[in-house]
């Protein structure tokens, strides 16, 4: 069974933030999402803390990453995407962002993550191992 990241984690904490990232992150896994990484911009970035990149193999497995981050937050109680961009016809579904606030999923085609490269991006930034994180699965 699932269990949420503590109540006692307020998701406005970085440690609370950082718990819903790397539920993001297994989501993804979940749904055979490559490659995932958790990538540290809190530093850097005013508008938020934490990119979750992760990828399919195709447009219909982008989209099943999508509503199985979605789903698994639900579940959760966790928090819901202020907002979801890319999401339209399945022509548009390369590459769909979900704005969680204190995180981000970018959520790739093999095609346009190699294209846009955001690993390479942003290289200088630290990453979290999420797959070692200590929150409860």
């Amino acid at each position: 069974m699932k269990t949420s990241p503590s109540s006692q984690e307020n998701y406005d904490t970085s440690a609370g933030i950082q718990r819903w990232a790397v539920q993001a992150a297994r989501a993804a896994d979940d749904k055979l999402g490559r490659d995932t990484v958790l990538i540290d911009v809190g530093d850097v970035m005013g508008v938020t803390d934490l990119f979750v990149v992760t990828s399919g193999g195709n447009r219909r497995q982008v989209r099943a990453i999508v509503d199985e981050i979605e789903e698994q937050l639900t579940i959760l109680d966790g928090p819901q995407p202020r907002a979801v961009e890319g999401r339209g016809t399945d022509d548009e579904q390369t590459w769909i962002l979900m704005d969680f606030g204190g995180f981000l999923v970018h959520v790739f085609d093999e095609q346009a993550r190699a294209f846009y490269d955001l690993e390479r991006l942003w290289g200088d930034r630290p990453t979290i191992d999420w797959r070692s994180d200590t929150s409860p699965s």
